[in-house]
């Protein structure tokens, strides 16, 4: 998706912090959340993990005048957990034996000169869904892979998105055989294809850019 880019040092920031996206998704990504700060909308992501996209979202919230919003309950998902290939013991807590990615994460905005323009959100995501009240320019579905939680995510944040704001979804493989990483956010793509409400903007490898132009999800 061709649009603004980052400052050197926001994409400094990103290539420095823990996570799994790259840089042309990152890219993307806030090129993405630059076009919906311009609806003076907040801008929302599900998966915080340790903060490397909440950078992107975070400066183009700050370059917009609004917010980014980030909700994760930091314990990790599924393929992050012990004796799985995207596990890090660097982020379990020692004292508890189970992950906990909020110290990292908050560090990561701190080094980034960003903590006062995020809102970071504790909990699971349906369960901070179904309180949310506020129309959100961007929502960005980054979190579990399963269907549950994927399908969770379309579920309880799509109706949020703004008539014009953009859901934009990461992970999306069409290849079966990711079905493990890839194949619940590529049928929840599907999904707001078919609905009607959403129009594709943009594919950048496993991120795709959606624009609500109808009502529903």
């Amino acid at each position: 998706m061709a649009g603004a880019t980052p400052k050197p040092e926001t994409l400094a920031a990103f290539e420095a912090a823990m996570g799994f996206m790259p840089v042309r998704e990152g890219l993307a990504l806030y090129a993405a959340a630059t076009e919906a700060g311009a609806l003076g909308l907040p801008l929302l992501e599900v998966g915080t993990y340790c903060g490397r996209s909440t950078i992107l979202l975070a400066d183009a919230a700050r370059e917009a005048g609004t917010v980014a919003v980030t909700v994760d309950h930091h314990r990790g998902s599924e393929e992050q957990q012990p004796g799985w290939e995207y596990h890090d013991p660097d982020v379990v807590d020692p004292d508890v034996a189970v992950m906990d990615t909020l110290p990292t994460f908050r560090r990561t905005l701190f080094k980034a000169g960003l903590e006062d323009h995020v809102i970071a959100v504790v909990g699971r995501s349906p369960q901070v869904a179904g309180v949310w009240g506020t129309p959100l320019g961007l929502v960005f579905i980054d979190g579990g892979h399963t269907d549950e939680h994927a399908g969770g995510d379309y579920e309880g944040w799509a109706p949020h998105v703004a008539d014009g704001g953009l859901l934009v979804i990461h992970d999306v493989f069409p290849d079966p055989e990711d079905e493990f990483t890839g194949q619940a956010p590529y049928r929840v793509y599907l999904r707001a294809l078919a609905s009607g409400a959403f129009t594709e903007v943009s594919a950048t490898d496993s991120l795709r850019v959606l624009r609500r132009t109808g009502p529903g999800i």
